[in-house]
């Protein structure tokens, strides 16, 4: 039987990453408890865990709230994230199945006929399946482990949503060029062409972010109120919306 405080983490987590609970959302407890039938108790330890992840931040005397990223937090992730998957494509270089690059090239099929077709779910979706099976191949429990830590956050963040069409153009080149290292059981090709994939989805973020910043500084709000696409815990039973994972 479930326990109360994974069942409760689990809501809140999917809630985060799905956008219901946005960017600096209030995480009040009491709503918390109504919303996932539980007592308080569990709901503190749930967001003592996700204060850990790096998703929740609990403010003295105000209690807790989404965590909202900076344009520095942003740069240091995609730092590392640019570090480790360029690491999983090279392991998976010597390691990657036939089968599983078939695959591959069918979700690169699937990804450039959804964004002619202005389907960023759908890219969203196939794009994950596409990193998740380099992970795989990397044959490596920890580097994954690791992984995982940093690739939420371009869930959160709905990268895709900020690509211009020559953005989406340039990834699925990337990713076709992966494919054809990763063919040629070359490392180290493998190795570049996740590293310059990474560091261009960081660039498109990134200065998106520094965008949004600039303008917050003329006009910021002084908490994130109860609105579609900005919801408190109190809405948390609102229809998500479908996250958009970029790079």
């Amino acid at each position: 039987m479930e326990r109360a405080v994974d069942r409760v983490y689990s809501h809140i987590r999917a809630a985060i990453l799905d956008g219901r609970f946005a960017p600096g959302a209030r995480l009040g407890e009491a709503e918390l408890a109504e919303v996932t039938q539980a007592s308080r108790t569990p709901v503190r330890e749930a967001l003592r865990q996700l204060e850990v992840e790096g998703l929740v931040e609990v403010l003295p005397h105000r209690g807790a709230r989404v965590y909202q990223f900076t344009s520095d937090d942003l740069e240091e992730i995609y730092d590392l994230r640019m570090t480790l998957e360029a690491l999983a494509a090279g392991r998976a270089a010597s390691r990657i199945s036939d089968g599983q690059l078939d695959q591959m090239a069918e979700l690169c099929d699937r990804m450039e006929a959804a964004a002619l077709d202005d389907d960023l779910e759908l890219v969203a979706t196939a794009n994950m399946e596409f990193h998740a099976i380099v992970r795989t191949a990397s044959a490596s429990t920890r580097l994954t482990s690791m992984l995982s830590a940093v690739i939420q956050l371009p869930l959160m963040m709905r990268t895709f949503h900020r690509y211009a069409p020559e953005d989406l153009h340039r990834s699925a080149g990337h990713h076709r060029e992966l494919i054809a290292a990763l063919r040629a059981r070359d490392e180290v090709w493998a190795d570049a062409v996740m590293r310059s994939h990474v560091r261009a989805a960081k660039a498109v973020l990134l200065a998106s972010v520094r965008a949004d910043e600039e303008l917050a500084t003329t006009a910021q709000p002084a908490e994130t109120p109860a609105q579609p696409g900005h919801t408190t815990a109190h809405h948390a039973h609102t229809t998500a919306q479908p996250a958009q994972s970029g790079v």
